[in-house]
């Protein structure tokens, strides 16, 4: 969108929400490090100054590829449905976090991929710890400081590393419970954390995990969630039952709903996690006028991870498309992978080069705070962070449910 800024077309944005979600820090409000206003971005602020933009409220149902027609639905009028005409059509859906068919499991470890699931795990995760203050009872009080991370991707270990630093810092707000014994469980079914980057960093990041209290469950896999308890089983058939009250899930990821939409309208196929095949140049297969982007495609003849860098350069190639009127393959550029994990602690790599610790971390930093939108933004979350670098201290913890 921001790339066809000032070029001779008109842009309408269409989403089911009125605001941009920086995602990668979604994590931060969920621990209560920041603010949802400093990660959520309202789409008329960020297209006030584009005035080729136009914004509606809305949510996509279905697509007419043969008349170029979009159709829109639960607009906020209260009018049944909208159809919207287009010469180009550009679909970024996104993903969300698949439960291998268990998505009865969603109401006990809600998922970090909206802001609404942040604020939700927010409250849950702030509401053990004022449980585990007015719990007499020593093994119902274990149980609700005892919290479950499925998943050790980025998400996952930095949600871990998160939460135990929370039981750190609340270790002197609370008068009955001990806060420092909080116990995070991140549980993984491969071999490792991290299992994407390359040795050693997921040895280093295990390692940077255990410094934090957090116990890592490798080669384990979660058989049943409740709201009591996650049971887990290890390659030799043994299962574990582990008490707890909050659970996070960052575990396997499956396309948007709009990638099945599009599919069907076009005849193009899926992969096995509903993501819609698209061309080399990222349109869909007989239709160089719809481009479809991000974690909700999969590009033939290319391996691509569902990481937010491959989201935006796909945005960058399909606006030159749009704006030069060509189709030419979009070739990725690997910049490496960085993920946090507590305070200085951190791993990554950047064009080959391995880092870990507080180089990691600060580099991190940098390029988080220049990609989220904004300046008020920015400075906001730099502040934020500079006071919790130097206090430990987290200003983002009220509760919105009780």
């Amino acid at each position: 969108m921001r790339g066809l800024r000032g070029a001779d077309v008109d842009v309408t944005l269409i989403d089911r929400q009125n605001f941009y979600l920086f995602q990668p820090l979604a994590y931060q409000v969920a621990t209560g490090s920041l603010s949802p206003d400093e990660v959520a971005v309202p789409l008329r602020q960020i297209t006030r100054r584009q005035r080729n933009t136009r914004v509606i409220l809305g949510e996509v149902v279905g697509f007419d590829l043969d008349a170029r027609n979009v159709v829109v639905d639960r607009l906020p009028n209260g009018a049944p449905s909208l159809q919207l005409p287009y010469d180009v059509l550009v679909v970024g859906g996104g993903s969300r976090y698949s439960y291998f068919g268990h998505d009865d499991w969603a109401t006990y470890a809600p998922e970090l991929k909206t802001l609404d699931g942040a604020l939700h795990l927010r409250d849950s995760i702030l509401l053990a710890f004022e449980a585990a203050e007015t719990e007499t009872d020593e093994a119902t009080r274990e149980a609700w400081l005892t919290f479950v991370v499925v998943g050790a991707g980025p998400t996952g270990v930095e949600m871990a590393g998160q939460i135990a630093e929370l039981g750190r810092t609340l270790r002197r707000e609370y008068r009955a419970v001990d806060t420092t014994k909080t116990r995070v469980l991140l549980i993984e079914a491969t071999e490792h954390v991290l299992g994407a980057f390359p040795d050693p960093l997921p040895r280093k990041a295990e390692t940077q995990l255990r410094s934090l209290g957090v116990t890592p469950m490798l080669s384990a896999t979660v058989v049943d969630i409740d709201s009591r308890s996650v049971t887990v089983q290890a390659p030799d058939g043994s299962r574990t039952t582990i008490a707890t009250r909050t659970a996070v899930w960052a575990a396997g990821v499956t396309a948007s709903p709009l990638a099945g939409l599009l599919a069907e309208a076009s005849g193009a196929e899926t992969d096995r996690v509903g993501r819609i095949v698209v061309e080399p140049d990222l349109t869909v297969a007989g239709h160089p006028e719809v481009f479809a982007l991000g974690d909700m495609v999969s590009v033939r003849g290319q391996q691509l991870h569902g990481v937010a860098p491959v989201a935006m350069q796909q945005g960058r190639h399909a606006a030159r498309s749009i704006r030069s009127g060509t189709r030419e393959t979009f070739r990725y550029r690997d910049k490496g992978e960085l993920a946090t994990i507590g305070h200085v602690r951190a791993v990554g790599v950047v064009k080959g080069v391995k880092l870990s610790g507080f180089p990691a971390w600060a580099l991190w930093l940098g390029i988080h705070i220049a990609y989220l939108i904004g300046f008020q933004n920015r400075l906001l979350v730099l502040t934020r962070w500079t006071f919790s670098y130097f206090t430990r201290g987290r200003g983002a913890r009220v509760i919105h449910r009780s």
